[in-house]
This record gives structure tokens, C-alpha cells and sequence, in this order.
């Protein structure tokens, strides 16, 4: 979920609150001395409560050598803590610490290179298997979610992205002390339990996702190709060689650096007491320290000085990625590039699907991400086209140029900019038409543009955008030097994308 995408939309909340004075009545907002800023709505229309927990750190904030280390933290949510998922904690510690001593030894060995001794590291490969399965023969496996499920709690689930982590689930009103006491412990006293085991999953989702995944595969080749320096060219599970390598070490790095209170914002939507809100949240959250914000990351991508072109050969399905190089959610041209998707890819109503797939038929899909694959940073404004059967990626990026030159060189019809604005709208109705959906927007808007009302605001700059806006920001944005392709094309297949 990235909430730049609803910069354009109105916040409807309820059908008699249009506006922000009114829906401010409805919100209680506070921070605790430690930093931890928490956003509270009220909704009485059920005895639900939803519960989102928005952390400013993602795959981006990847140390060099440890990527994947924030979507290992998404493996880890609900592992529990020292007082809940363990049999004997006192003797899981002393398991784990043991754990890692004979990796450190094994580590060491390793470091040696070709003057390790191979027999040395197979006795300690076994040694650390053999601790690794004593320390998880103290977990409780699955009490902490099961303690949720058992509680009514429903749509329990944590998500990493690029830029943020977020961790959410609801629970009816009755049991709004236990999300408190939980939520805080995982945050007070984690323990990073079966942290290899879940290593290995992670390695199994990139298997599953982008080695046996052709189009994975060209989405991986087509961000290390689009960015030269920035992070935003590391996929999200990370490097495998990197992945294979993380120790529980990093993992407390990362959360001392980016699990800190001014880092976090935490939203409760629905059949809530605000004042019993903040009462819980200094009991229970009270007691988690201070620390500094996490620095800021420096590393910024060089200018592209030209189109850069990259090719996945595959027997599979012919697939097509076009990239173009445009600025971060914080620039003011932002919503026009939300209208301009809109515009050239808005379902069926959208100029790519009527010109490639009704007219032409030489495309299956076309659709396009006009903020991808994070907003916080400069990134790309993407397309991605299927050709039909018969038809050749080559002829679908002739298509779409035509299509973006046309474009640029006629300005869009009144009729067609009021669509897509009243279609943007109405979208955010059907996603904030549940707390869950309130509560992960509130939160993302505050972290991101350091105040929840952005989200009505911003209707203000979506009533200003005009066919001049949307003519000029296309002119800039799609041109060749901003540009990268990545085809998926069949094996021994020339240069270009020809089939």
C-alpha cells in the first residue's frame, strides 16, 4: 500500500462528513514523551475496532550487504515476545546465544576463504543445526497470532514495501486492552525467535517469486537497470547472496535504528474511546525508550544521461516494462501524474486499453504504475504491456510510443479530465469504506507528509490540475533520456525485443 497513490482523492468518511472541520471532530491524535505518535478515530456503526501499526522503514533502508533485512522484520511480526511464544524462555535464551557462538565460529571459518578447512566447516554446520533445532524445541509455535484469533481478531497481516512497514489486524471493541498489551510487547521485548527458519523462507519467496517467476525475474532486471546507485534496484526480498547471510545481529541493528518511537505511527479506527485510548497507550507503550531517528538516507541516483535497455530470455509469456524517470511525492507535480495514469491506463476507459487491446488487439494487457516501486524517493513512471498472440513486444513499443507522442501533443478533452477525477473519488470511497482501509491511510499520511490532513487538502490540487498541467508534465516526463525497457523475450531472440 502506498498512499501517495490517494494524494488526488477526497476523504468521504462518512456520507454527512464532507469536509475537514467536520471529520476533525472525529479525531484524536497525541504523542507520547517517548515520540510514538498515535492517531485515533472514532466509529461507533459496529463493535470493531482496526489496528495499524506504520513504521518508516523499508527495503530502501537496507543496510549495503544485509538486503532483506526489513522484510525479514515482516517474517517476524508475530513470533511473539519473551512472555509469549515460548515454553522456558530463561532456557530458549541460553539456546539461542548458543546458536549464535557457533555461527560467529562457523562465520569465522568461513571468512578464512580458500584457507578454510572443509571438514572444520561441515562439523560446525552440523553443531549449529543441531542448536538451531534445540532452541526451536522451546517455541509455543503460532501463540501469538493464535492468541489474537481466539480473541476475535480478523484480517491479521504485516506487509514490507520499499519505503514502510506495516503491521495491522482488528479486534472487536471488547478486546482493545489486549492489541495494547500485545502490539507493545513485540516492540519492548522482541526476540527474533526461528529467525533462520525464517531466513530460509524468505529464500523460498524469492525462489517462488523471481527465480521460477519469469515476469519477477524482469522486474528484477528491469529495476537494476532503471536505477544505477539508488536502492529502489534491489528488490524487496533482497539480494539472495545477501539474504543467506543474515544473522539475528542485523536484525537487532535495524530495529535499535528504525524501530524507534519518533519512527512509528500507530492508527485505531472504529468503536473506540479516545480517552481510554491514551490512557492504554501510556500504560503500555509508555515504557518504550527514546531513542534518536534513524539518519537519513544520502545515496542519490546519478542523472540518466540516456535510455538504458535490458532482456530476460524466457519460453514464457512475451512481457514488456517501460520506465520512466520522474520525481518523488513530495513535488508538487505529483497528482498530475496520478490524473495522467488515469488517463492513459483507468481500466477499459483508458487510452492504452482501447488503442492496443480493443482496437488494435496486438496487446492483452496495458496498464501502468504512475509511482513505482516507492514514492518517498524519485522513481519511475511504468507501463507494462502483453502482447497478444502473434504479436511481438517490439509492436507493442511502437504502439505505446505512438500513443505517449499523441499524447504529449494534444491536450486532454474537458470531458475525460473531469472522468478521471470523479473516477479517483470514487475510489477512495470503496477503499476507506472500512476501518482497516481509514486507519492504514491516517497513519501513511502522517509518516509520510507529517500530517493526516494532506488527505483532504490535496482535493484542492486536484481541483487546480488542468489540460495545460497534464500536457506539460507528460512533455517532460516521457522522453528518451528519462527512459528503460526490459523485455522478456523468447531465448536466442535478438536485441530489441523482436520475437
Amino acid at each position: 500500500m502506498r498512499a501517495h497513490r490517494s494524494v488526488v482523492f477526497l476523504l468521504p468518511l462518512l456520507m454527512a462528513a464532507q469536509n475537514l472541520h467536520e471529520f476533525e471532530k472525529k479525531v484524536t491524535e497525541f504523542s507520547l514523551a517517548n515520540g510514538l505518535h498515535f492517531i485515533v478515530v472514532e466509529r461507533h456503526e459496529a463493535p470493531v475496532v482496526s489496528f495499524h501499526t506504520y513504521v518508516n522503514a523499508g527495503s530502501v533502508d537496507d543496510p549495503s550487504g544485509a538486503t532483506g533485512i526489513a522484510h525479514m522484520f515482516e517474517h517476524m511480526a508475530f513470533k511473539g515476545t519473551e512472555s509469549i511464544g515460548s515454553k522456558n524462555w530463561s532456557e530458549e535464551k541460553k539456546a539461542i546465544d548458543q546458536v549464535e557462538a557457533v555461527y560467529d565460529r562457523l562465520d569465522a571459518e568461513r571468512d578464512r576463504g580458500v584457507k578454510a578447512d572443509p571438514r572444520k566447516v561441515a562439523a560446525l554446520e552440523a553443531e549449529l543445526k543441531a542448536a538451531d533445532e534445540k532452541a526451536n524445541s522451546f517455541v509455543e509455535p503460532n501463540l501469538y497470532p493464535r492468541i489474537i484469533e481466539q480473541n476475535g481478531g480478523e484480517n491479521m497481516n504485516a506487509q514490507t514495501s520499499w519505503d514502510s512497514t506495516e503491521y495491522y489486524y482488528s479486534l472487536p471493541s471488547n478486546r482493545i486492552e489486549l492489541w495494547f498489551l500485545l502490539e507493545s510487547q513485540r516492540f519492548i521485548q522482541p526476540v527474533f525467535r526461528e529467525f533462520y527458519k525464517e531466513r530460509d523462507v524468505v529464500m523460498e519467496e524469492y525462489r517462488m517469486r523471481v527465480e521460477s517467476d519469469p515476469q519477477g525475474m524482469l522486474m528484477q532486471t528491469f529495476l537494476a537497470t532503471a536505477f544505477s546507485a539508488f536502492p529502489y534496484r534491489v528488490m524487496g526480498t533482497g539480494w539472495p547472496s545477501d539474504v543467506t547471510h543474515l544473522r539475528r545481529a542485523d536484525a537487532w541493528r535495524f530495529f535499535h535504528a528504525y524501530y524507534v518511537p519518533g519512527n512509528i505511527t500507530l492508527g485505531i479506527v472504529g468503536d473506540v474511546n479516545p480517552g481510554e485510548a491514551r490512557r492504554l497507550a501510556e500504560k503500555y507503550f509508555g515504557p518504550m525508550p527514546a531513542h534518536p531517528l534513524p539518519p537519513l538516507l544520502h545515496t542519490a541516483e546519478p542523472p540518466q544521461e540516456g535510455p538504458k535497455q535490458a532482456e530476460v530470455e524466457s519460453p514464457s509469456q512475451p512481457l514488456l516494462f517501460v520506465g520512466y524517470k520522474r520525481p518523488d511525492q513530495y513535488s508538487k507535480e505529483d497528482p498530475v501524474f496520478d490524473v495522467i495514469s488515469g488517463i492513459l491506463a483507468g481500466g477499459r476507459t483508458g487510452l492504452l486499453y482501447k488503442e492496443l487491446v480493443r482496437d488494435k488487439q496486438i496487446a492483452l494487457e496495458a496498464g501502468a504504475d504512475d509511482t513505482f516501486p516507492g514514492g518517498k524517493y524519485p522513481n519511475l513512471f511504468v507501463f507494462s504491456l502483453a502482447p497478444a498472440a502473434g504479436h511481438t513486444t517490439a509492436e507493442n513499443e511502437k504502439a505505446l510510443d505512438e500513443v505517449l507522442e499523441k499524447f504529449k501533443s494534444q491536450k486532454v478533452d474537458d470531458v475525460t479530465l473531469a472522468r478521471v477525477k470523479t473516477k479517483t473519488r470514487a475510489g477512495l470511497i470503496r477503499r476507506l469504506d472500512s476501518n482497516p482501509g481509514l486507519a492504514g491511510l491516517l497513519t501513511a499520511y502522517h509518516a509520510i507528509y507529517g500530517d493526516w490532513r494532506k488527505l483532504f487538502t490535496s482535493l484542492d490540487e486536484l481541483d487546480r490540475i488542468t489540460a495545460d498541467d497534464v500536457q506539460r508534465v507528460a512533455k517532460e516526463c516521457f522522453v528518451p533520456e528519462k527512459r528503460t525497457v526490459a523485455y522478456l523475450v523468447a531465448p536466442k531472440q535478438a536485441a530489441g525485443g523482436a520475437q
